[in-house]
């Protein structure tokens, strides 16, 4: 296929209703460098007003930002300041144990990778006036009856479930650590070297970047009903061109969106609790930015001239440090079999393979929150990669079956999207 035919298999994907999104935006690279990328569709839609989709809009771009908090770690790990083997109580200033497990030690390297024992619950972005301690104390009202702790039979150390909670840790071990607040930490070190414009404030942004901030939308009401037929909602993000005051957050708990009010950032108090930020999903990211991290990876961690971050470094991300036998671990629907640290393995042939007609490997990682879907891979070995980020959709997730993807465990425009890249780069 040429570019013309790419174009208009992409655009294809943006609709109104069923599988359709409101905007997509991709970009792919092949040889270590870009050769393709394309953006359709709105960011924001404002009754008949619409704001194009573009390559440099900005999103809340889910889990990839997790990524991102990995680098920050691996960065202070290259200079010697934690070390991912240490418990993490001595970061945290508290004693940090699974109560059926209090010999186990839960380190850095743990939380990374989801095998730490901890748990979400329905809430894991607090105010910032409060400690994370109280996720762990029982009487506290983030406790939620122990559901930040796994079941007995789940060790620390060996049995992975994805838990956002371990992201908000490492999050407050990076401010512990630097005494720096988390966003701030990270936009002057990790974002500044990848020249990426991004923050977690949106009150922060620059008065053009924030210009260029997408809304996230599902078509489902205040009342809880889906109905593909009727207006986009704005679920994050939907600030109806008006920039929220700066040094203020809310909350984002995509599974208890009643617990998301505003906060002043006045009351943050590096080092003990870094959630209110979302260090495992909170980061307003543009494609183009997503690139500059293709650029960087595929480049043995130099962009720019510069090092950012030591090979050995990515290759710790991009290794297993857990993999599923058959008993070990909860897969998510089977779509989660391997992962490193902030990233994730997909087997060409297995239940989440992102091709239809071939064997394609990849490590990265996928977005998914409030509507967005987002996600960057890596072909191992073969310099190429790509990164998607979509903001809306018109279908429940799961409980609709046309979400289901018609040869993977992946949601359908995962699979529509991430098929089209995958035989782009391949026959290129």
């Amino acid at each position: 296929m040429n570019r013309t035919e790419w174009d208009a298999y992409f655009a294809s994907l943006i609709g109104d209703s069923g599988t359709g999104v409101p905007g997509l935006a991709v970009m792919a690279y092949a040889g270590g460098h870009e050769v393709y990328r394309f953006a359709g569709g709105a960011r924001r839609i404002e009754g008949a007003q619409t704001w194009p989709m573009t390559t440099d809009s900005r999103f809340r771009m889910a889990s990839v930002s997790k990524m991102f908090t990995v680098f920050t770690l691996m960065e202070l790990a290259e200079a010697g300041a934690l070390s991912l083997d240490e418990d993490v109580s001595g970061y945290l200033g508290f004693r940090l144990r699974h109560p059926v497990y209090p010999d186990v030690p839960i380190t850095l390297r743990m939380l990374a990778s989801h095998t730490s024992g901890l748990r979400d619950g329905k809430v894991y972005s607090i105010p910032p006036s409060v400690c994370v301690q109280a996720f762990f104390t029982p009487g506290s009202p983030y406790w939620e009856d122990g559901a930040h702790f796994a079941p007995a039979g789940q060790a620390p150390g060996v049995y992975f479930t994805y838990c956002n909670l371990n992201y908000g840790l490492l999050g407050t071990v990076i401010e512990a650590v630097t005494g720096e607040r988390f966003d701030t930490y990270q936009k002057n070190h990790i974002l500044r070297a990848l020249d990426c414009r991004a923050d977690y404030v949106p009150g922060n942004l620059s008065a053009d970047e924030f210009a260029r901030l997408g809304t996230i939308y599902l078509k489902l009401d205040k009342q809880g009903h889906w109905d593909e037929n009727g207006p986009w909602q704005g679920t994050i993000d939907d600030f109806g061109g008006i920039q929220p005051q700066g040094e203020t957050l809310s909350l984002q708990n995509p599974y208890a969106r009643d617990v998301c009010q505003s906060y002043a950032l006045s009351d943050c108090r590096p080092g003990t609790n870094a959630t209110i930020f979302s260090p495992q999903g909170g980061l307003r990211l543009s494609l183009e930015e997503l690139g500059h991290v293709l650029n960087m990876v595929l480049h043995e961690g130099c962009y720019a001239g510069k090092q950012v971050l030591q090979p050995s470094s990515l290759q710790a991300m991009f290794r297993p440090q857990w993999v599923y036998d058959g008993h070990n671990g909860d897969t998510c629907g089977q779509t989660l079999l391997a992962y490193g640290l902030g990233e994730f393995f997909v087997d060409g042939t297995g239940p989440a393979r992102c091709c239809r007609t071939m064997a394609i490997d990849l490590w990265g990682h996928t977005g998914q929150a409030f509507g967005l879907l987002s996600g960057l891979f890596i072909q191992p070995g073969r310099g190429s990669g790509f990164a998607y980020v979509m903001n809306g959709e018109a279908l429940a997730e799961d409980d609709d079956p046309r979400s289901a993807g018609r040869f993977s465990r992946n949601y359908i425009w995962e699979e529509n999207v991430m098929d089209g890249l995958c035989r782009l780069i391949d026959g290129l």
